[in-house]
């Protein structure tokens, strides 16, 4: 149960971590004088009411930064034969010695297993008055 657990959730940590290394996406933040006024990430930032008039203002002090996060594009798949002999022979040294880690231990053989005790014909404890305090 605890295995099936621990293995679902490392499968879906992988992927989420391939997914979150190869989005790209951008930060717009909209900044009038030294104060941020609005942060978007998915899309464009809102600006302030004098700028979206169409005469200008006096404040032209108004301006956009944009964040570029590229993510990878590239995904590189490396096969077995692309590895050095050295590592090919570590790789294959270790998942050998890994996998008989875990060989079946022989059946244990249980000599008492058929075995039934004489039927007691009396209780010696009270015929010997032996008593357990």
């Amino acid at each position: 149960m605890i295995k099936t657990l621990l293995y679902k959730l490392f499968s879906v940590s992988m992927a989420l971590l391939v997914l979150f290394s190869t989005v790209s996406f951008t930060v717009e933040k909209h900044f009038c004088g030294d104060v941020l006024m609005d942060v978007a990430v998915f899309n464009s930032v809102e600006k302030c009411a004098s700028e979206s008039q169409e005469a200008p203002s006096k404040m032209d002090c108004c301006e956009d930064v944009v964040d570029v996060i590229k993510g990878q594009h590239e995904l590189t798949v490396k096969t077995f034969q692309d590895l050095d002999f050295d590592q090919q022979l570590f790789l294959t040294a270790m998942s050998y010695s890994y996998l008989n880690l875990f060989e079946g231990l022989p059946e244990l053989v249980i000599p008492h297993k058929n075995y039934s005790p004489p039927n007691l014909i009396f209780n010696r404890q009270i015929l010997d008055q032996v008593f357990i305090i």
